[in-house]
């Protein structure tokens, strides 16, 4: 789950991390409000969606010259201004694709003296399931570039889970960005808090992009993107309190409704399988055979029939999608449930698209038994390399 820029910043507050002041809203008449409230006399004005690139953005139907979503003001006035013309529009960066998302809050902020910007993050490392630092000097810039281009200007270590955060990590830190003094202590002690947050509140993911040296010497977390983990939200109400829906995908918000594993593709074949290693296989066998799937859905062990008929009709609300390929190996899933659940969906929102079905495991026979005696238009596939053959071929003509 993500949250927005206002909200990590005052988890990030709540832990003794140096943040800007800022004020959130959503109404345009909330603006000069808000920005009165902060002291000046420069004042940042910061669309709120979840995507990167922000400043590099730019909203659909913009005037000539018009800015991104990060802009900066020198007045109350002008940050009132500058926050009205944003909300309510719809702003594309390189993260959210040409549909963009529609900025529904503003965050008003405190400007800042900057004298360097660095990159920090803390992520789960796959590799060796610890928590991993990412630093570069090469603040404010894609990361990615960074990595590709100058990979010496990154450091990325991990930390062993047994003996937690130590002083040492934050130096370590301190002396690939270059501080020196008081600003390495003042380093030790800001990367100690947010190992410490990210601990406690289960995050998977928290991006500080830039971290900033000012004149002073002090640190302050300029940027705040944070990720948490699914599966560890029902241990923090306060976190699943900051759900915004609106920034989901209304079709992976509906899957999560039925404890479905939906994720939204770009391509034309739906797809509904068991186990998320068989929903991958299969992902690659339909590129394999020229086309590109429109989702990942793994309905699970444990899936009802009620759950696959939601599952079904999630996949069919996808105008993208032109064929769908149900592939079960019933182990724990059994293969009648599936067929049952197919047939309720298809009876329930109709079916205008190819659809091929592949079965096979527990209870097999009687799951091709209700298919073949629904009435459907269903193609059979004997194995999955033919039913990807078949739901092509039916797509692509």
């Amino acid at each position: 789950m993500n949250i927005h820029e206002y909200q990590a910043k005052a988890i990030l507050r709540d832990y003794g991390c140096p943040v800007s002041d800022g004020r959130a809203v959503t109404k345009a008449e909330e603006a000069k409000t808000a920005a009165g409230e902060l002291d000046g006399p420069l004042w940042v004005v910061k669309a709120q969606i979840h995507a990167g690139g922000r400043g590099k953005g730019s909203f659909k139907e913009a005037d000539a010259g018009e800015k991104g979503g990060v802009r900066l003001t020198k007045s109350v006035e002008e940050a009132a201004e500058e926050a009205k013309k944003m909300l309510g529009r719809t702003l594309v960066t390189h993260q959210t694709g040409p549909a963009g998302k529609q900025v529904n809050r503003i965050y008003i902020e405190d400007g800042s003296d900057i004298e360097s910007e660095f990159y920090l993050a803390l992520l789960v490392d796959r590799v060796t399931s610890q928590i991993s630092f990412v630093c570069s000097t090469e603040g404010g810039m894609d990361i990615e570039e960074v990595a590709a281009s100058t990979p010496e200007k990154i450091l990325s270590f991990s930390v062993d889970p047994a003996a937690g955060y130590q002083p040492y990590h934050g130096r370590r830190v301190a002396f690939m960005l270059g501080l020196e003094g008081k600003q390495v202590k003042a380093c030790v002690d800001l990367m100690g808090k947010l190992y410490k947050a990210f601990v406690e509140k289960d995050m998977e993911m928290l991006e500080i992009n830039p971290l900033i040296l000012m004149p002073d010497g002090n640190l302050k977390c300029l940027d705040a993107k944070v990720g948490f983990d699914g599966n560890a939200l029902y241990r923090h109400a306060d976190i699943l309190a900051l759900r915004d829906e609106t920034e989901e995908d209304p079709k992976e918000l509906a899957a999560s409704k039925y404890d479905l594993n939906y994720i939204a593709l770009d391509g034309e074949i739906g797809c509904m399988v068991n186990g998320a290693g068989l929903a991958m296989a299969t992902m690659d066998i339909i590129k394999l055979y020229g086309a590109e799937p429109a989702n990942f859905l793994d309905v699970g062990g444990g899936a009802t029939k009620e759950k696959v008929t939601e599952a079904f009709k999630i996949i069919t609300s996808d105008d993208n999608v032109k064929g769908i390929l149900v592939n079960i190996f019933g182990g724990i899933m059994r293969c009648d449930v599936i067929a049952e659940g197919v047939v309720a969906a298809v009876k329930e929102v109709g079916l205008q698209v190819p659809l091929v079905v592949r079965l096979e495991g527990t209870n097999v026979e009687k799951g091709k038994e209700i298919i073949n005696t629904s009435g459907l238009n269903v193609i059979a596939a004997d194995d999955l390399s033919d039913g990807a053959e078949k739901i092509v071929k039916a797509v692509k003509g």
